[in-house]
Parts: C-alpha cells; structure tokens; sequence
C-alpha cells in the first residue's frame, strides 16, 4: 500500500471506529443494560466489566474491557489449569473452564462478552477490525515472526474471529492476522465486520 493510501485508509478507518462504536453503544445500551444486571444477579460481589492489561500496537500495554464471564478469583486460578490448555503456542483455552459462570457462558457464547471493546476503540487502544491483542504473558513468548501482529492496532475482530477462533490454534492464527495486515483494505474492514455480525449470536466456535 502506497504512503498516500495508506494514510488516506488509516483516517477513513478510524472514522469507521468512532461511527461503529457510537453507534454500537447506543444501539446495544438496552443490551448492555440486561447483562449488567444479570451478572451481578448470579453474584452481586463480583464487578461487571473485567478489565485486563493487553499489548497494542508497537507493544503498548492498554487496559481492555469486557463483561465478566468468569468467577471473581479467575487469574489467580489460573495456574492451576495451565496444563488442561487446549490450544497450541501462547494463548490459553479450555472448553470445560470451570472458572466460568453461568452467565458467562452465555454472554461468551454469543461473544456478547466482547462488546465493552467499543469503549476500547472510542479511546483509541483498539479498531473495530485488526488481530487480537494479546496477554503480557503471551507477548513474552513470542517469536520476532510472531511479534509482527504488534504492527498495527489491534481489533474487536479479525480474520482470526471469522474464521474459526478457538478452533484455530495459535501459529494458523498469526498467519491469518500478518495476512490481515499485508492485504488490509477498508472494503475487507466492512466484509469482516459484516461477517461478524452474521456469526455473533449463535456462534459455536467461542469458549
């Protein structure tokens, strides 16, 4: 991509964020509403949102959020479920987690857990599309191969989403999302976002 179009579709892309998002938020407030009450109906001492450190673009640490889906003492059970890991490289997931609510399992299998991300994108730390950011730990476990997915703003969805999440394992993912970055276009932004919507409720691929 030439510096020109380059620029050109980073600014249109951004617009394309701030216009989502708002939109997003308005939109789902009533959305938001529900899950917020339901998750401090099934446990009214835990927190709504779940916050966590992320890595952004050329390796900066963002806060990102989400609704809770697991149970309050989630990260410091962690360890203790490394070896029941069920996909390869960094990352970590397990169909079964025990540290999962009841409501999480829902809102996760409709991945409406994500939809806190807007505020992510409003602010900044994210796009509407790009690769997923990554854990701390998982940065400290990359390649220099793999470290090319910092190269750009990390997204609420990607080709990885659209293309299998959790039933993808972690090398296929960094080939989908350096793919992503070398062929990113504003009209592939759109088909991937438009691909998310279809597969955001009732999706079989998300744990």
């Amino acid at each position: 991509m030439k510096p020109n179009n380059r620029q050109t579709y980073l600014l249109l892309k951004r617009a394309m964020d701030i216009i989502g998002a708002t939109t997003g938020l308005i939109v789902l407030m009533i959305v938001f509403i529900v899950i917020a009450l339901l998750i401090k109906w099934e446990d009214p001492k835990g927190s709504i949102f779940f916050s966590q450190k992320r890595i952004g673009k050329n390796g900066k640490e963002f806060n990102m959020y989400k609704f809770r889906s697991m149970v309050s003492d989630a990260e410091e059970r962690l360890v203790e479920l490394l070896e029941h890991n069920e996909t390869t490289g960094a990352m970590f997931k397990m169909k079964n987690d025990p540290r999962v609510t009841r409501i999480g399992r829902f809102i996760r299998k409709t991945s409406i857990d994500e939809l806190p991300q807007l505020i992510n994108v409003l602010k900044g730390d994210m796009s509407l599309v790009g690769p997923r950011p990554p854990l701390v730990r998982e940065v400290n476990e990359y390649t220099e191969y793999q470290m090319q997915r910092l190269l750009v703003t990390p997204g609420c969805t990607g080709l990885w989403q659209v293309s299998g999440r959790s039933n993808v394992g972690f090398e296929d993912m960094v080939e989908l999302d350096l793919t992503y970055i070398t062929t990113r276009s504003l009209t592939a932004d759109i088909k991937i976002i438009l691909q998310t919507i279809f597969m955001l409720f009732g999706s079989k691929n998300a744990y």
